[in-house]
């Protein structure tokens, strides 16, 4: 089939859906509503994910999405990594942030900056039954991602890290992480480091899970580090460098962010455009309403223009073309969204939207992390205005 495009104002090529992306969508759809639907309202009442769901993620490939074959994943697109965190997302948003990190963020950062040894060692783990986590805040160092507290001390033949990592998702169920650790202090954020650990690892141990007001079930952990005693071919890059390897990896589980949000955005709509036609008033259902038209002609319009700005964003990173503000702007933009539309659902369900018997106040709940996660929408709005004052429109 034929792929057509269109080009947006900036210039830059989008996309559309070719058949076979088609396919892949309509199938990871109907899992997120047959397997996974059923399980959300327990999973975010426990704040805990199904451990069987998250098997069948790995059975059903999407753990390891770019991943080439040689090392057991899928050997795909990064755009249909987005296809997938969206499309979970719009069932749950936990099970889509769950599969985001492990994709746009552990596995991107080794299959970029890993060397063969640790490709061969960690990606066919993480493509067949080991979650990953990145562990990269701080409690003094959120937006300035730099500040790092954690230390890391080389010993000659292993290196010693000590300090602590807060706000680290996937963490509960994870073998392997990705912590960032400052091997020269003095340097500032030039002797910053990624290693890899494993969860066994002497003087390493996952913290206190937070009780969080949305996205429950995907956990968010504290880590430990008291000596904890990391071999040296586990440096991910070069000591130093692990700076470089945080920030670009951010810009790009940013475009992640941007589809979950589209997927919440989209899920809390459906079930609030199916509800306004069942939820009848003054003789009639109150669809039938201009309001309430008008209401849902405006949040389809949002999220279409999100959806497209989130998938731009994609097909410039598979293209190798530069996407830092694009990036930023979907990020920013589809968190902005998906508030307002949970919102939204809430109101056109009325006193029902306010209760747990209805599953849009946890769409609600889920949608605000997007403004947090991943760089807060203020660190978007200056990243996008220094490439605007510098760049060009």
């Amino acid at each position: 089939m034929t792929t057509e495009t269109i080009t947006p104002s900036s210039g830059a090529p989008l996309t559309i859906l070719s058949e076979e992306e088609q396919m892949f969508q309509e199938s990871v759809r109907e899992f997120a509503i047959e397997k996974i639907r059923p399980l959300v309202h327990q999973m975010d009442h426990d704040a805990l994910m199904s451990k069987d769901l998250i098997k069948s993620f790995f059975e059903l490939g999407i753990m390891g999405i770019e991943v080439p074959d040689q090392w057991g994943g899928s050997g795909s697109s990064f755009f249909n990594a987005v296809l997938v965190v969206e499309e979970l997302s719009h069932v749950d948003a936990s099970c889509g942030v769950l599969v985001d990190v492990q994709n746009t963020l552990v596995n991107n950062a080794i299959l970029r900056w890993g060397n063969e040894d640790q490709k061969s060692k960690y990606l066919p783990m993480l493509a067949s039954d080991t979650v990953g986590a990145y562990a990269l805040s701080e409690s003094g160092s959120g937006s300035d991602a730099f500040g790092l507290a954690c230390k890391a001390d080389d010993r000659g033949d292993h290196w010693v890290l000590n300090g602590q990592k807060l706000w680290i998702t996937n963490a509960f169920e994870a073998n392997i992480f990705i912590v960032f650790a400052n091997a020269k202090p003095d340097a500032g954020y030039k002797g910053i480091t990624a290693f890899l650990i494993e969860r066994d690892f002497p003087g390493f141990k996952v913290g206190k899970k937070e009780d969080k007001l949305g996205i429950r079930a995907s956990s968010t952990c504290e880590l430990i580090l008291e000596d904890c005693q990391v071999p040296k071919e586990n440096v991910v890059g070069e000591p130093g460098k692990g700076y470089k390897i945080a920030i670009e990896t951010l810009n790009e589980g940013r475009i992640g962010i941007g589809a979950q949000m589209i997927g919440v955005s989209r899920g809390a709509l459906e079930h609030a455009i199916a509800y306004t036609k069942e939820r009848k008033q003054f003789g009639q259902s109150i669809s039938e309403f201009q309001g309430v038209q008008f209401q849902i002609a405006e949040a389809a319009t949002q999220l279409e223009a999100a959806r497209l700005m989130v998938y731009n964003a994609a097909r410039l990173k598979d293209a190798k073309r530069p996407f830092l503000r694009e990036a930023a702007m979907a990020k920013l933009f589809s968190s902005q969204v998906a508030e307002k539309i949970t919102s939204l659902a809430v109101q056109l369900f009325g006193g029902n939207g306010y209760t747990k018997e209805y599953p849009v106040e946890k769409f609600w709940r889920d949608s605000k992390v997007g403004q947090i996660y991943e760089g807060t929408s203020n660190m978007q709005l200056s990243t996008i205005a220094k490439s605007i004052i510098s760049g060009r429109l």
